[in-house]
C-alpha cells in the first residue's frame, strides 16, 4: 500500500560519483532497492503570483511549506498525478499526497476542489489560504531509491541530472531542462524518523561527507532571479491559467477554517 502520510528529517549530502560508488558498496547489506526501481521524478511546483512560498523557504523560517505535482515519468492519459502539500517545521518535515487524475488535481489548485478525506482538506485549505496558485517551475530528476532492510521508513535517495524550466509545465511533455545540480554530483537524501544508522554515519565521517542545504525549487528559482526570469516574463508560457481569486475573503477562508477543524476534531 502506496503511504500517503510521511513525519521525517531529511538530510541532504553532495557526493561525488566516487563517493557514490562506495556508498553503494557499503549499504548492500543493510539496503534493499525500491521496487519500482530508478525512475525520473517530475514535479511541478505551485506558488503565488508573487513567488510567496519559495521567498519565504529561502529566508528559512521555523514554519515553510510547498505545493506541487508529482508524476514519475512522463504523464500519460489515464495515469493519476500526486497532489503534495510539503511542509516543515523546526526541521521536522511533514508530507501528505494525495492520488488523484489530472483534471480533479488542476481543479484543486484552483481552488475548486471537493475534498473527500482528510488529506484532501488539508490541501484544499492550504491551497485557499493563499488566494491563489499558478505554476511556478518544472523540476525533474533521474532517482534510485532504498529503503532498511530492518525499517522501510528509513530510506536513502541518489538523484541526478536534477533540471528545471519555466516553459512548458505541463507534465504530459519531456523532461528537459536546464541542470541545477554541479556536474559530477549526485544528490543524497536520508529519511528517517529518528537517528542515523551507525554504519552511515561511519562512512560519512570517513569520507569527510557534511550535510549541505540544497531545495530544488529554492536553486531554480535563484537561478531565475540572476538571470532575470521575472514572473511576467515566465507567465506568458504557463498552460494553466492564473487562479481567481475569491477565497481571500475573510468569510469563506474562516468557514474553510472551520470545516477544517471540525474534520480534525
Amino acid at each position: 500500500m502506496m503511504q500517503l502520510t510521511f513525519k521525517r528529517y531529511e538530510i541532504k549530502y553532495q557526493l561525488t560519483e566516487d563517493q557514490c560508488a562506495r556508498l553503494m558498496q557499503a549499504m548492500e547489506p543493510y539496503m534493499t532497492p525500491d521496487e519500482w526501481g530508478p525512475s525520473t521524478v517530475c514535479n511541478v511546483y505551485y506558488d503565488t503570483p508573487t513567488n510567496l512560498l519559495i521567498r519565504r523557504s529561502l529566508d528559512k523560517p521555523i514554519y515553510k511549506e510547498k505545493v506541487r505535482i508529482r508524476t514519475y515519468g512522463k504523464l500519460k492519459p489515464g495515469k493519476p498525478v500526486f497532489l503534495e502539500l510539503k511542509k516543515k517545521s523546526e526541521g521536522v518535515v511533514y508530507k501528505r499526497r494525495a492520488t488523484m487524475d489530472s483534471v480533479r488535481a488542476a481543479q484543486f489548485l484552483h481552488g475548486e476542489g471537493d475534498p473527500q478525506n482528510q488529506i484532501e482538506r488539508e490541501l484544499d485549505f492550504s491551497i485557499k489560504r493563499y488566494g491563489g496558485l499558478v505554476p511556478a517551475a518544472y523540476i525533474a530528476y533521474d532517482r534510485e531509491a532504498f529503503y532498511a532492510n530492518d525499517d522501510h521508513e528509513f530510506r536513502m535517495t541518489f538523484d541526478r541530472r536534477v533540471r528545471y524550466r519555466t516553459q512548458d509545465m505541463d507534465l504530459s511533455m519531456g523532461d528537459e531542462g536546464t541542470q541545477i545540480l554541479p556536474d559530477g554530483k549526485v544528490l543524497l537524501e536520508v529519511k528517517c524518523a529518528g537517528a542515523m544508522p551507525l554504519w552511515l554515519v561511519r562512512f560519512l565521517s570517513k569520507e569527510h561527507i557534511y550535510k549541505t542545504s540544497f531545495s530544488k525549487y529554492g536553486t531554480a528559482y535563484q537561478q531565475m532571479v540572476t538571470q532575470g526570469l521575472g514572473r511576467r516574463e515566465t507567465a506568458r508560457h504557463l498552460r494553466v491559467a492564473p487562479a481567481p481569486t475569491p477565497w481571500t475573503q475573510p468569510k469563506l477562508l474562516r468557514r474553510t477554517h472551520e470545516r477544517l477543524s471540525t474534520a480534525v476534531a
